[in-house]
């Protein structure tokens, strides 16, 4: 098994350099591909501040790419939770601290977008310190 970093995932995604593509492409078609959690959190921002990619087309573009044979995540229901409620509208970010989160009985923030956002989404309460 082989480990990729945030670039491959990004041109795989944005086809925005054809050589770098390709390359990316032959590695996930070829190779049984590690994608750690700080690389997924790394692509989505990339695509949403790099490149403009809307909610919706982030997360279909992770839930593809994730669904692949040869992909293999550390945490692949914490990463499933946090695309889901990002869909929902919680940042991704927060999403995916959140599902990490999942047996703890709080996560203390002072960020009250995020507390209101998360709301229900999780038995571990986003709390305001």
């Amino acid at each position: 098994m082989i480990a990729v970093d945030t670039n491959i995932l990004v041109r795989l995604l944005t086809r925005d350099d054809v050589r770098q593509y390709k390359k990316a492409y032959a590695l996930l078609e070829t190779q049984d591909v590690f994608i750690a959690d700080t690389v997924v959190l790394e692509t989505e921002w990339v695509l949403r501040y790099g490149y403009d990619f809307s909610v919706d087309a982030i997360c279909d573009a992770l839930i593809k790419l994730f669904g692949l044979a040869t992909v293999r995540l550390a945490n692949p229901r914490a990463v499933a939770l946090a695309i889901a409620w990002h869909r929902e509208g919680v940042d991704f970010a927060d999403a995916l601290h959140l599902s990490n989160c999942q047996s703890c009985e709080a996560l203390y923030t002072f960020d009250k977008a995020f507390a209101a956002k998360a709301r229900g989404h999780s038995d571990c309460t986003v709390t305001l310190a």
